[in-house]
Order: C-alpha cells, then sequence, then structure tokens
C-alpha cells in the first residue's frame, strides 16, 4: 500500500477507516499514473534530442538547433594541392581532328623558323556532337494469296527489337531512371531535349520493366555468389503502393546485391544469405540478425559509437560511463585507421587489443549493466551478452569494424525513395532491386552502366550470353 496521502494528520484521523482505504487506493492508481507520465515525458524529452550523432538518423535530418563539430584550426598553409601531391590533370583523348599549329618567326628576333616539335604542347578542346536518333524502319508487307485468298505479312528479320526502342536505348533510359534517378516525366523531356527521341512516360515503364527481366540472369548469380563471402548489411524501409517494404542491401569486396521485398524480418536474411552460410556478417543489432552465431557477426561500431553518444547526452547516471566508452571506441578506430592505410597490419591491431584496450571496454561496459539509467543498462547488458560479436574484424581478413559500407550503398536508394516516394507495384520493385544490384557492382568495379545494361539488352535481343558481374574466377 502507498504512503498516507498528503492531508493533515488530524483531519486523515477524523476520517472513517473505509474512506481511508478507499483514497489510500485512489492515491496509488493517481501515483502510478503520474510515473507513467513522467517516464513518458522523459522518453518524449529524449527522442526530441535525438539526431545524427546519438542515434541512427540521418545528418539531413538534423535541425537547426543540432552543434556541429567546432571546425579543425586552419594549418596555416594556402589553399589547394600541397607540395607534393600528385597533379591532376585532364585525360588526353583520341583526336577526331588535329590541328598543327607552328610558329613563322622566332619571337626574339625575328628569324623565320621550319622544322616540327617531336613533342609538341597538346591543347584539346572537347565538344558534343549534335545528336540525332537513328531510325531504323522495317516496311512489313502484306500480301494476297491469289490460291486462297488469305493475306500473309512479313516477320521482322532475327535481331530486330519487337518493340520501338533498340538496345543502347532501352539501356540509357534504365540508367537515368536507376542510376541517376529522374522521373519518368523527366526522363520524357530529356530524352527529347538532348536526343529528339520521343518516349512517353508509359514506354520508360515499359522499357523499365523489360530490362529488369533481362538483367535477371546476371544478378541471381551475384545473389547465389554473397552466400559464400562477408558481407556488409543493412536495410532500409520503401514504400510499394501504399504497403510498408523493405529494401535490403548486402556488400561484398567486389559487388552489391539488393533485394526489395515486404518483410523486415530474419526470414530475409536467412533466404538472402543461404543454409549453411560459414562466412561473417558485419550489421547493426537489429534482431533479424540474431540467428547467425556470435562467431559469424561483426557489429557495427559505428553504430556503436552512436550509442555511446546517447548515453552522454542523457545527463543522467550512465552519462560517466558513456564519456569513456566513447572515447575507448575513438581509441579503437585510431588504431584501426593505422591498419586501413597499410601502416599496420591486424596481428597488431590484435595485439593492441590484447594488451588492454579490449579488457578496458569490456570493464566499461559490465560497469554500465548498473550505472542507474535504465536504457544504458539495457545497452550494456546486450553488448555484453553479445561481447565476442565486437571483436571478429580484428582477427578475420575481410570484415570490416562498420557496415558503413551498406549505409553508403543505400545512400543512392534512399535518395530515390524520398524523390519517387516507392514504387507503384512488384514489377517496379522488381527493377529497384536489379538496376540498383547493376549499378552499385559497376561502381564498385569501375564499369560503366550504360556499356553494361547495352551490351545486357544486345545480348538478349540476339540471343548470347549476357556479361558477368562476378569475380572474373567465378566468372
Amino acid at each position: 500500500m502507498t504512503s498516507v496521502p498528503p492531508v493533515p494528520g488530524e483531519m486523515w484521523e477524523q476520517i472513517p477507516t473505509a474512506v481511508q482505504q478507499a483514497l489510500l487506493v485512489v492515491f496509488a492508481q493517481y501515483e502510478l499514473r503520474l510515473q507513467e507520465l513522467q517516464q513518458h515525458i522523459a522518453e518524449l524529452e529524449q527522442r526530441l534530442g535525438t539526431n545524427s550523432s546519438n542515434s541512427s538518423k540521418p545528418p539531413s535530418s538534423d535541425g537547426p538547433e543540432v552543434k556541429r563539430a567546432p571546425p579543425k584550426p586552419r594549418s596555416g598553409r594556402p589553399k589547394g594541392g600541397q607540395p607534393g601531391h600528385p597533379r591532376s590533370t585532364r585525360p588526353l583523348l583520341p583526336p577526331t581532328q588535329t590541328f598543327v599549329c607552328k610558329p613563322a618567326a622566332c619571337r626574339h628576333c625575328g628569324e623565320a623558323l621550319a622544322g616540327d616539335d617531336p613533342e609538341p604542347l597538346r591543347h584539346q578542346v572537347l565538344e558534343l556532337p549534335q545528336v540525332e536518333p537513328i531510325v531504323l524502319e522495317y516496311q512489313r508487307h502484306r500480301l494476297l494469296c491469289p490460291c486462297c485468298g488469305i493475306t500473309t505479312c512479313a516477320e521482322l528479320p532475327q535481331g530486330v527489337p519487337p518493340g520501338g526502342q533498340g538496345p543502347r536505348l532501352q539501356a540509357t533510359i534504365a540508367m537515368l531512371t536507376g542510376a541517376y534517378r529522374l522521373s519518368k516525366r523527366q526522363v520524357e523531356v530529356l530524352m527529347d531535349d538532348l536526343f529528339g527521341v520521343p518516349v512517353c512516360a508509359a514506354t520508360v515503364c515499359a522499357v523499365e520493366q523489360e530490362v529488369a527481366t533481362i538483367v535477371d540472369p546476371v544478378v541471381a548469380p551475384m545473389r547465389q555468389h554473397i552466400k559464400d563471402q562477408p558481407v556488409n548489411m543493412d536495410e532500409t524501409s520503401w514504400w510499394q503502393g501504399q504497403q510498408r517494404a523493405w529494401l535490403w542491401v548486402a556488400v561484398t569486396a567486389y559487388l552489391t546485391v539488393y533485394e526489395l521485398v515486404a518483410s523486415r524480418g530474419a526470414k530475409v536474411a536467412r533466404e538472402m544469405l543461404g543454409a549453411g552460410y560459414r562466412r561473417t556478417v558485419t550489421s547493426d543489432r537489429f534482431k533479424s540478425y540474431a540467428f547467425l552465431a556470435l562467431s559469424r557477426r561483426q557489429l557495427c561500431w559505428a553504430h556503436l559509437r552512436r550509442d555511446f553518444q546517447a548515453m552522454i547526452d542523457r545527463n543522467n547516471q550512465g552519462s560517466a560511463i558513456g564519456r569513456k566508452l566513447l572515447a575507448a571506441a575513438d581509441e579503437l578506430f585510431k588504431l584501426w585507421q593505422k591498419v586501413r592505410d597499410g601502416t599496420h597490419d591486424r596481428r597488431w591491431f590484435a595485439g593492441h587489443l590484447r594488451n588492454g584496450l579490449r579488457r578496458k571496454i569490456s570493464t566499461l561496459l559490465v560497469a554500465g549493466t548498473a550505472c542507474g539509467c535504465a536504457k544504458t543498462e539495457a545497452t550494456c547488458d546486450e553488448l555484453v551478452l553479445m561481447e565476442q560479436a565486437l571483436w571478429t574484424f580484428a582477427y578475420r581478413e575481410g570484415v570490416e569494424p562498420t557496415n558503413n559500407a551498406a549505409e553508403r550503398a543505400l545512400r543512392h536508394a534512399v535518395l530515390w525513395r524520398r524523390n519517387s516516394h516507392g514504387t507503384q507495384s512488384a514489377t517496379g520493385s522488381h527493377f529497384v532491386a536489379n538496376i540498383l544490384s547493376v549499378v552499385e557492382t559497376c561502381r564498385q568495379q569501375g564499369k560503366k552502366v550504360l556499356d553494361v545494361l547495352t551490351a545486357c539488352c544486345e545480348a538478349s535481343l540476339h540471343h548470347t550470353a549476357l556479361p558477368s558481374l562476378l569475380p572474373v574466377n567465378q566468372a
């Protein structure tokens, strides 16, 4: 039973016992409700204080009140490239036309000059040609049989597109929507302005669907390839019509694969990775990856760093632990940077962990489980249980300490979603998953998206083998 309500003692003694009991019950209910409201207010205030530094919110969502990191002090050096910096020049291209420029007389004494410079200075001017569409017209004659009176129409020659767009035009339309995030109407206007090619929004949709089907045989082996590779995984929300969907991404050292499905559950991750997955997944702490053994997981330290910053920003009993954990995480990243830039190797890094950093972080996490802040304690409890998954990257080649690669791969898709508000059908989602897989993988491999898509469309038209985006030894 709760304490006596705030009523003067003499007055309380004058109240009948039955009424006192009723008042105590009512007071206890209001006291409980007050605690719930206070907790709710605290959660709302904390939510108002979340930003990209202490949560998974993107930096673009930060308001003007969020304080940015102070600018670095000026080095005193002039702007631009510094001494020793490799010079960046525009690459010289094979000339379409060459003009020879020779001086007629000496610029000092006026003496006539003759001969050739074996290494003349080359000044190239780039210009775009006036583009006019190539229009191939096939006139199909319909002839009447003098014997039976039946009309027969000529078939199109083999290799002629059944639609009104050739392979390169198909690839260009798919690239403009999939790689440059242009809307259907923008593609319609751009094709007319730049190329003089008339297309409508419905044609753009039809081409997207056709290209998505064409590249299926290219993307399918990529989806199989990730099942035997260390992957960096993440997911983001999407809309398909009026239904919530999720765009998943898996990034390997050589290629990137997307899946757009209606679920964010573990079943999707299981299907993407395959039933006997034996490599390592780097991800956040989302529970869809909990089916993986801790020895097969690497928790993202960039996410952990934001968790530690959130502990500090709560300004309560857990803030001190948060500051110490954040400092330890920064120390970890400084050491790891020496591995990334080639100064040291993983063995050197693992030695630093054994010599104190890992024990230090483990001790801080255990202390955080009894710091007095419920949310900080819950985070530390979870990390203590998953402690093994914090350090996989230190001992296993090909594993990164963050899932930044997956987050970068999702950025293009997130910007696309903001512009288009998602897709309207399953066929649209099919195009998104396939075209993003091709576009991002081409970026990783340094290939031109238009060339790859054109080759795919030509191969499909002529029934030849499609290009592969797998590693050379697995293609």
